[in-house]
């Protein structure tokens, strides 16, 4: 993907959740992006900026870390990214968090389902380098199409004419976020219900030419070519919005696409109350998550009248609660003691004594996915080394059904995978393949 993309998702990104931190870049970043961007694979990108990260400035980290916090995402590392990029949304003080005595908790697919029913536009955001709000849309898929919606869109998707014949997404279909294997899963799963699936960000673009741009294809794709069209749509933070406000002076896409068709978008929020590694006991999320124990993707419905739960229902209809990891945030085996908070300062990480590398129970998505033991015995006694679990009709540069870097040797793991029959490639900083082999996941 061309550097200026790059650079404008993750300003974008940002900005979705503070107006004012995204507006210029320095020399150096601008040469830390380009020479990222010219990186061979993604566990390369990841060694690069690990390398880079204590030259910055401290004015610069909060970016890099956010780019820091994708790759790992995007590598497997799915707590470590929340932990390295908190990422906290602003809390208005004078909020009025839901107690249990007035609301109760209930299955975010099924509401969401009831509530589209009658919408043409459905839209779920997500914190992009947080996997965990990837799930949501995942199982909402099926759902919105046996309601009859027909066209999904999706933000990290660039233009492949030859996508829906292949069924699969490559990595080199759109942005780097597509690399994470559930959002490759998304785009497979989508294909596969008989969506028509819509790219619509647009390149190079920021700020409100961006939002304007993404409602214009949107319209121009779907809409203006099926006016009956129901479309669903994934997208990044404040894209949702139905009104100005986290963007600060901009329109959200939302809002443009909804006076472009007349049609009001039933828009679902999960990146406001978002789990923080390490918790903090006084954090909404936190609070909420103790009151009421979500067990998968939630929201919450007032007890008297039925409806669901919004902090900022001028924006978006319905927050969305995760539940929290249940785990610490070590997986690849590093102990890192650096954090992006308020722009401190981190170190260089630690090799900890690790050999367990834990990951988060959601990933077998409410039981979906089995778990598959693997270690470093497939590097061939080469680390740092990645492992990709691929569909076996599917080629190495395929987005992975899951995959997952060893840093260290001597490490045990698992892979998370729907049953049925997967080819595991091994492949090192360099690309080259280090082990090929096939096995069988099997049903509990």
């Amino acid at each position: 993907m061309p550097t200026r993309w790059v650079i404008a998702l993750f300003c974008m990104a940002l900005l979705a959740v503070s107006p004012l931190s995204a507006q210029s870049f320095s020399a150096s970043e601008i040469a830390f992006f380009r020479t990222l961007n010219e990186q061979p694979n993604d566990l390369a990108r990841y060694l690069y900026v690990l390398k880079m990260m204590p030259q910055f400035a401290p004015h610069e980290r909060q970016l890099a870390m956010q780019m820091f916090a994708s790759v790992e995402n995007e590598l497997g590392f799915y707590n470590e990214a929340m932990r390295d990029f908190p990422l906290k949304s602003r809390v208005p003080a004078d909020t009025t968090l839901p107690t249990a005595d007035g609301w109760k908790a209930a299955s975010a697919v099924d509401v969401i389902a009831r509530l589209a029913a009658d919408r043409r536009i459905v839209m779920v955001n997500e914190a992009h380098h947080d996997a965990h709000t990837r799930e949501l849309t995942l199982a909402l898929l099926p759902r919105l199409r046996a309601l009859g919606f027909d066209y999904f869109a999706i933000e990290a998707l660039g233009e492949d004419r030859d996508l829906a014949r292949r069924g699969y997404p490559l990595k080199a279909d759109g942005s780097d976020y597509l690399h994470e294997p559930l959002y490759g899963e998304i785009v497979r799963q989508a294909l596969r219900l008989g969506f028509t699936v819509v790219a619509y960000d647009t390149e190079g673009a920021r700020g409100q030419a961006r939002e304007t741009g993404q409602a214009n294809n949107l319209y121009r794709k779907v809409f203006a070519h099926n006016p009956a069209a129901r479309l669903f749509v994934h997208a990044g933070y404040a894209h949702i919005d139905k009104a100005r406000g986290r963007l600060g002076a901009i329109d959200p896409m939302a809002m443009r696409l909804q006076k472009l068709t007349g049609l009001v978008p039933l828009s679902i929020d999960q990146t406001q109350f978002r789990e923080q590694i390490p918790a903090a006991p006084d954090e909404a999320y936190q609070q909420l998550v103790t009151r009421f124990e979500p067990t998968g993707p939630t929201v919450l419905l007032d007890r008297t009248d039925g409806h669901a739960w919004s902090a900022h229902p001028e924006l978006y209809d319905l927050n969305v609660i995760l539940p929290g990891s249940g785990m610490s945030a070590v997986e690849s085996g590093y102990t890192q003691r650096w954090t992006m908070i308020h722009n401190t300062t981190r170190t260089l990480p630690m090799l900890s004594h690790e050999v367990n590398a834990q990951r988060p129970p959601w990933l077998t998505l409410g039981g979906g996915r089995n778990p598959l033991t693997i270690s470093t015995t497939l590097c061939k006694a080469v680390v740092p080394c990645v492992v990709d679990a691929h569909y076996p009709d599917e080629p190495d540069d395929a987005v992975a059904a899951d995959r997952y870097a060893f840093l260290q040797g001597d490490t045990v793991t698992k892979l998370y995978l729907y049953p049925g029959r997967y080819r595991l490639r091994a492949w090192g900083i360099n690309g080259n393949t280090l082990s090929d082999k096939f096995v069988e996941v099997r049903a509990p």
